[in-house]
């Protein structure tokens, strides 16, 4: 593969777990004197229309074979679309475009894994070259496909002790030696907002519900005890174990909403304060780093120096450095670190699309 020049204009397409929307981040990288550098050019989010949603959210899984490639392929144009629009709107017209895609299988055991939205549609509708489907060749290789931002943490946020996301799950990265660590640390906003979507919200806005519910002790231990958390990593999380472990405990509980999510939110915070040390910077970013009492609970139990980033970097980092992992692979380094996700070797995932 001929190897670009630097620097490189890319933009990273971001979709969570929790199904929120796209994010959309343009950003310019270098490298000089042995360091990465970026800045980001513009970015803004997109909301799903109601029915896109749904279907990614709730009905995508249980899709016959032909339906669900003809939406993969489908969500693959809306993808492509959304980034003409953005094109249009600020007035950019990059080198690259890394795709994330919306993840839809993740069963590292078994080899599974789908991110659905295709790369070649996204390259078709916009004509510019299209890097996607990160994760498939990690898992082929032995190892979870994920976490894959620790990379991007390690080379552009590396003065940080921890890098911590708060999306659907949360998850954390940290140097441990010369090797970079990274793992899910437990669900996050993947189950606050199932529990507020059935009285009509989307979110439990500042925490404010949880606020107002006390601990319930019996669910905090049940919920701790789960085997997840006394694994090793590397380790990930998808959807599948929520609904099979943390939705049953959830629901059996029986409590009131309030109570439901002020455990889950002590929960949370719990796992956090496990795997981190007092004193330590901690950077948060992520639609969770606004969730102000989940945020207050979190330095109390963990006693890190919790940084709260610029809305650019809290919002659109995890798109940021999907950008920089389609950097990455325009210039045929590493973007899946073993340490982080236990694969026989580092690779370079991901498939390019280009007319």
């Amino acid at each position: 593969m001929n190897i670009p020049s630097l620097p490189m204009q890319c933009i990273g397409l971001m979709s969570g777990t929790s199904v929120d929307g796209l994010d959309v981040c343009c950003a310019t990288f270098d490298f000089r004197d042995g360091r990465w550098s970026f800045h980001i050019d513009c970015a803004r989010g997109y909301d799903y229309p109601a029915p896109l949603k749904k279907a990614l959210g709730q009905e995508v899984q249980k899709m016959s074979a032909l339906d669900f490639i003809t939406f993969h392929s489908a969500y693959g144009t809306f993808l492509g679309e959304r980034v003409n629009d953005f094109m249009a709107e600020f007035r950019v017209h990059p080198d690259l475009i890394a795709s994330h895609g919306s993840t839809v299988f993740h069963e590292p055991k078994k080899k599974v894994m789908y991110q659905i939205g295709d790369g070649a549609a996204i390259a078709a509708v916009t004509k510019i070259p299209t890097v996607s489907d990160f994760r498939r060749l990690d898992i082929m290789l032995g190892g979870q496909g994920a976490p894959l931002v620790p990379i991007g943490d390690n080379l552009l946020f590396g003065e940080y002790d921890y890098c911590l996301n708060i999306g659907g799950f949360s998850n954390i990265s940290f140097r441990q030696g010369d090797k970079r660590i990274a793992f899910d640390i437990s669900p996050v906003n993947y189950v606050i907002n199932r529990f507020c979507r059935a009285i009509g919200l989307e979110m439990d806005r500042d925490g404010e519900i949880a606020a107002r519910g006390q601990v319930n002790a019996a669910l905090l231990e049940r919920l701790n005890a789960l085997d997840y958390y006394a694994k090793p990593w590397p380790k990930s999380l998808g959807r599948e174990w929520v609904e099979g472990n943390v939705f049953p405990l959830l629901d059996a509980a029986g409590l009131s909403l309030e109570d439901t999510l002020r455990t889950y939110y002590e929960h949370c915070a719990q796992q956090l304060a496990k795997v981190t040390e007092p004193g330590k910077s901690l950077l948060v970013t992520g639609g969770g780093a606004y969730n102000k009492f989940l945020i207050e609970r979190m330095r109390a139990l963990s006693g890190c120096r919790i940084v709260i980033p610029e809305p650019a970097i809290i919002e659109f980092k995890e798109a940021l450095i999907f950008a920089f992992l389609g950097v990455l692979y325009m210039m045929d380094q590493p973007s899946c670190l073993k340490s982080v996700t236990g694969a026989e070797r580092d690779n370079i995932g991901g498939m390019l699309f280009k007319i």
